[in-house]
């Protein structure tokens, strides 16, 4: 009935939890399981308490296979399923290759000393299980405790990945709005720009329009007056040279504008480059600050098991010398007695001393066996504790050297990062260097242009007053010569007015020009001072993250240089307890009475 029910199962993408609780499965349910969680990919939690699934190793370790190809699971409990250090080296090959499991329940089993090893073992490369519990299994407290230690640095992983995940997605929702006023900047320029094209456009249009109309009425005169051809065409050819002037300044307007417009885009892309560049370099940043972190919780909890077991044969040593201490008190009251038990029989029975001198050296006899049995169970538990002590302080030498090629390795790679983030910031001062001296130079070439420009507009007004002048002596000419024609003149001196009044208001579009031009000048200072805000704080950064690396290489020499005390420290009081026993043996009255014997 499982197998139907599980093979029903295999296709179905709702079911999100299973409970499969006492159901005395067998190898066959086992293997329908394996298959389960191979296909299926919806199924998050999965109940299989009271079912001896440990009994049938083969179904046993099909399902574990299943289990380590699922990616979809995040509970499982197995309570009550009598599973046996072997199952649970299965179960660990599993937890190897699954990324998914979360919690796991082997609560009531038999996994022991072996299976327990097994699984603290394959935690090192799961770094998704968050909950593993293993009570009533027969394992010891210090694996307990380092499971334990495992699934807080699991958890701890995971808040520092949300972490990190929630940071990178507020920065790139920052990049997108600084990308979105950057567009809109840009986009209004270009409406500045295109307005203040169509204006001169307009500007041109009335201008020619205007010229259009004074030539026809010259015409129209010279017709009239035929006395006066050559005057005529001595300001005909001053006007044709102002309107070639006039000309002249458009296009030079027209290329101050498109040099404008060229220098505004390259700036922008060189701060969208900028912009770029520098969260490229926060996330290696970052990603370098994780690696270090994530080694330095490594060593932290190296340091701390080694912590454990300094404890641990501290605890030992001062058992072993409450036990010496306690035989030492034992065997000189024992000595005593004996003693005293003598000089009472030499007292009162020194007519019987040939009778108990034999039952004397018998107990005599005893007793230094009995001294010589407990010396060499002495002995052979001191030669077991230096062999423990050795064993350790091989593990510690070995902790010790990983612990430094782990330091040195980090070491180097936090050198390597500072020098690329010198170098790197070397050559963005000198882009940034390059960048201040190309904007002074087209910031006197903008200078130079008004300078121009202003000298034309003089040299302009300084013609046009000629011209006025030119036309009052005209007029006072024609009035004298000819009287009829005082309208006549009268309509030249109103269009000579206009004429005056046109290049007024030239004047007037030039000088705002110069305005629009002053504010393109000061956009380009405050996109300088923003630069220098972000090359600052980027600086502050730097040095802020230096000073947390510098804090946390003092705190590894501070620990190393606890671990070097602790066992001098045990070294020293290992060789005491060695001197006092050697001392204690030497030197004891029984001992000598045994040897004299």
């Amino acid at each position: 009935g499982v197998k139907l029910l599980l093979h029903g199962l295999c296709s179905n993408t709702t079911v999100k939890s299973l409970d499969l609780k006492g159901n005395n499965l067998r190898t066959v349910g086992a293997e329908a399981l394996g298959k389960l969680l191979r296909q299926n990919k919806s199924i998050r939690s999965l109940i299989l308490e009271w079912n001896n699934l440990g009994m049938w190793e083969e179904g046993f370790s099909f399902f574990c296979h299943g289990l380590g190809a699922n990616s979809f699971l995040q509970r499982l409990d197995l309570r009550n399923n009598q599973i046996n250090h072997q199952g649970a080296g299965e179960l660990a090959m599993a937890l190897k290759q699954n990324a998914s499991l979360q919690e796991l329940d082997l609560r009531w089993n038999n996994i022991g000393l072996l299976g327990g090893r097994a699984l603290l073992n394959c935690l090192h490369s799961n770094k998704t299980l968050k909950r593993l519990e293993l009570a009533g299994n027969n394992v010891p407290s210090d694996i307990l405790k380092a499971v334990e230690q495992a699934m807080d640095h699991n958890q701890d992983r995971q808040t520092i990945l949300s972490e990190t995940q929630n940071r990178a997605y507020i920065l790139s929702k920052e990049v997108l709005s600084l990308k979105d006023e950057k567009t809109k900047q840009f986009l209004d320029l270009m409406d500045t720009i295109d307005k203040q094209r169509e204006e001169i456009a307009r500007s041109g249009k009335t201008s020619a329009a205007r010229v259009s109309q004074l030539q026809e009425a010259l015409d129209e005169q010279h017709s009239i007056m035929n006395s006066l051809k050559a005057k005529l065409q001595m300001t005909e050819a001053a006007l044709a040279l102002s309107e070639q002037k006039v000309h002249n300044l458009g296009e030079l307007l027209n290329a101050t504008k498109a040099e404008q417009t060229s220098m505004a885009e390259r700036h922008f892309t060189e701060l969208q480059q900028q912009k770029q560049e520098g969260a490229d370099r926060e996330g290696k940043l970052l990603r370098d600050l994780s690696a270090a972190s994530e080694k330095n919780l490594l060593l932290r909890n190296q340091v701390d098991e080694l912590e454990k077991k300094c404890k641990i044969q501290q605890d030992q040593l001062f058992q072993v010398k409450q036990d010496l201490t306690n035989t030492t008190a034992e065997l000189k009251l024992r000595a005593v007695q004996a003693e005293e038990r003598l000089e009472m029989e030499k007292r009162r029975f020194k007519q019987s001393l040939e009778d108990m001198e034999s039952l004397r050296l018998k107990e005599v006899d005893h007793m230094t066996q009995h001294i010589e049995a407990s010396e060499r169970s002495m002995q052979d538990r001191i030669q077991r504790l230096e062999a423990i002590r050795i064993a350790l302080e091989e593990e510690l030498s070995q902790v010790k050297a990983a612990a430094l090629t782990e330091r040195g390795q980090a070491e180097e790679e936090l050198i390597k990062v500072r020098n690329q983030a010198r170098l790197e910031e070397q050559q963005r001062l000198e882009h940034l260097e390059e960048k201040l001296r190309l904007m002074t130079e087209s910031r006197d070439e903008a200078q130079n242009c008004c300078l121009k420009q202003k000298q034309m507009v003089a040299e302009a007004q300084a013609k046009a007053n000629q011209l006025s002048l030119h036309a009052d002596g005209l007029r006072r000419r024609l009035e004298e010569l000819q009287q009829d024609l005082n309208s006549k003149e009268e309509e030249k001196v109103t269009e000579v007015n206009k004429v005056k009044v046109e290049l007024q208001e030239q004047i007037g579009h030039l000088q705002a020009e110069r305005t629009a031009q002053e504010g393109l000048r000061e956009k380009i200072a405050a996109l300088e001072r923003q630069l220098k805000a972000l090359s600052s704080n980027h600086r502050e950064a730097l040095l802020d993250k230096e000073g947390e690396i510098s804090m946390l290489l003092e705190k590894l020499r501070m620990k190393e240089a606890d671990i070097s005390r602790m066992r001098e420290e045990e070294a020293q009081r290992a060789s005491f307890l060695q001197n006092a026993i050697m001392a204690y043996v030497q030197g004891s009255p029984l001992g000598a009475h045994g040897s004299r014997k």
